[in-house]
This record gives C-alpha cells, structure tokens and sequence, in this order.
C-alpha cells in the first residue's frame, strides 16, 4: 500500500505542478511575443504560445528535485546526467523555436544530449565496444526526437501519446521490481511517473482547440524521454531474461513514432520530395483527412498506443522469445498495411515542399 501510495503521490503532485504553471506560460508567451503563427504547412489558423515545453519541462525538473530533496531518490551521476542532457535538449529547441537554428548545429545539440546521457548513465557498452555501441544508441535516441518533432502536428496527439507510453513504461519496471534489479526498476519508475504526471498535467491546455504548442523544446524533450527510457528498459528486459533479443521491447513498444517517420520519409523521398521539409502528409494528416476531426484522430492515436502497451506488457509476462518474435513482425506486417491504406488518402502538399528552401518537419 505504501508504495502504490507514493506513486499515487508522484503522479498526481507532477500532474497538478504542470496543470498549475502552464497558465502563467501561456501568459508570458504572449507578453514576449513567443508565437507559432500559421502558415501553409499548420493546422492552425491563428497565432498560439510556443513555450509548452518549457512547462512540461518544469513540472518534470521540480518534481524530481523534489523526490532528491525528500531523499525518496538518491542523488547520483545517473539522475544528474539525465537531467542535464533532457535541459540541453530543452535550451536546443528553445532557441529552435525562437530564432531558427542551422540543422547541423541542431544536430550537433541533439547528439551531445545523447552523449551526456549515455556516458553518465554507464551505457557505453551496453551492445558491445563502445564504437559499435554509441554510434546506434545515438541514432536510436536522434531518430526518436525528430520522429517526435515530426509527429507534433495536430493538438495533443504526442502530449497524450507519450503520458500513454511512460505509463507503459512505469508498468514494465513495476513487473521487474522482483526479477533482482530493482534500482533499476525504482530509476525508470522516478522518471515515468513524474514524466506522465508532467506531460498529461499539460493535456488539457494542449488537446484541440490548443492553448498552447510544445514547440520543438517540448516535442524533442518527449523524444528525448521515450528514447532514453527505452534504453534502459530494454536493459533492464535484457538482464531479466538474460537474453539479449528482449532489446525490441523498446522498438515494439515505440512502434507507432517509429512507423510515423518511416512513412513520411518512404513517401516524401518516393515523390522527390525533400524528408526535412513540412508538411500535411503525416499519419495523423492522414487519419484527420479521413476521419474529418482532429480529435478523432487524437482518440484513435491515443488507442493505437494504449493497444501496443498492453501487448508489450503482456509479451514481457509471458517471457516468451517466440511470442516477442511474432508480435515484432506481426506489428510490422500490420503498420506495412496500415501505412499501404494511408498512401492512398490524398493529402495537401504545401508550397515550402515544391521548393528547395529547408524547413523543420
């Protein structure tokens, strides 16, 4: 009782942090003229506050202060360099937001996140030699921030998509609290639960008709997230069953950002199309085309994910190698006809894509 009372506790005390903040950024976003205004690519027909993630980010920050300071979390290198990484990934897309930024500089931002995280939380060997190791994990947690950034086009679909993964998340270490790592199991906790609190406290500001954006500091800091917390939980599923093919957990259980940025590149790329620029071609595009709302779309997104959680979870469970295998390749035949189906909804190609000039996604 005493600890479903304490994640009880984090959830809701990260969940009503960001709920309450949030107001007051929305407030100061307008007051310094820190506004996403529309244009062809986007939804939206007037100017909205672009400093969402700022507030998710604080609400995540003090709540995780707060559980050091109340010693329910020990202070450690792992802890530090996680949330020294997720601020500089933070401060990248801030300035993203407000100036522009050069995509190599971008680039070099994101990369030296991942760096930080990965040397101050000792996983520079995790798949082997650390030239074999870090090249991979960079690409793995590079990709899932701009699949996040790519994804960030329509109200609240990655804000209540990624409180639905690190829930998912929460109930992966929760399984694994009695399989001999439960350090382990107590850091992916800490970090899920206050993340969900922090990102779903958000939600209501978020969801359509939208208050307030992410912007990139707010999409790159939740690709930020679910890539580093799939690391350590295909670590964690890896040590459990001592086998080494429990790495795609991460993969199957992200399978819908992975299947997102797969599409709209396979498809820009086919119709000479260049992959970094916006535009209404993604997914959700397409879903919001056929379905004709856009809060539909969020609710039939938001149950995709709900429906690959519960078949993760119910893999690692049954601790069957066979069975991961036929989910991985059965999700895959799936999103492979799923995303068939989509190709063939029309969809509106802006004006920045039929030229040469570079945009963000």
């Amino acid at each position: 009782m005493n600890i479903i009372y304490t994640c009880m506790t984090v959830f809701i005390l990260s969940f009503f942090s960001v709920y309450t903040i949030t107001p007051f950024i929305i407030k100061f976003a307008w007051k310094i003229n820190f506004l996403d205004n529309p244009n062809s690519r986007k939804m939206h027909i007037k100017a909205i506050p672009l400093l969402g993630g700022i507030a998710v980010f604080a609400g995540f920050l003090i709540m995780v202060c707060y559980l050091i300071l109340t010693k329910q979390h020990v202070l450690n290198l792992d802890i530090i360099g996680y949330l020294a990484a997720a601020l500089i990934i933070v401060a990248v897309g801030v300035i993203d937001d407000r100036f522009g930024m050069n995509p190599y500089l971008k680039l070099i931002g994101q990369m030296s996140s991942c760096l930080i995280f990965l040397f101050s939380n000792n996983l520079i060997s995790l798949l082997g030699p650390f030239y074999i190791t870090l090249p991979i994990l960079t690409l793995w947690m590079v990709g899932l921030m701009n699949a996040m950034n790519f994804l960030d086009n329509m109200d609240g679909i990655i804000t209540g998509m990624s409180g639905i993964l690190a829930l998912g998340f929460y109930a992966f270490s929760f399984l694994s609290k009695n399989t001999g790592f439960s350090a382990d199991a107590d850091y992916i906790s800490l970090l899920s639960l206050v993340f969900a609190g922090s990102v779903l406290g958000f939600l209501p500001y978020n969801f359509n008709p939208a208050k307030i954006f992410l912007g990139d500091a707010g999409s790159m800091f939740i690709g930020y997230f679910l890539s580093s917390l799939g690391i350590l939980c295909g670590k964690l599923a890896v040590r459990s069953m001592n086998n080494d093919l429990y790495y795609l957990l991460p993969v199957l259980l992200l399978s819908y950002a992975i299947f997102d940025i797969s599409l709209v590149s396979f498809t820009r790329k086919r119709d000479g199309r260049k992959i970094s620029q916006g535009g209404k071609d993604h997914t959700t595009h397409r879903i919001g085309t056929a379905l004709g709302s856009p809060r539909i779309t969020a609710f039939i997104i938001y149950l995709i994910n709900i429906i690959i959680v519960l078949v993760t979870i119910i893999v690692f469970m049954m601790g069957s190698d066979k069975l991961l295998i036929i989910a991985t390749v059965l999700f895959a035949l799936i999103f492979l006809f799923f995303g068939r189906k989509l190709d063939q909804i029309p969809i509106i190609i802006p004006e920045n894509q039929l030229k040469n000039n570079e945009d963000k996604a």
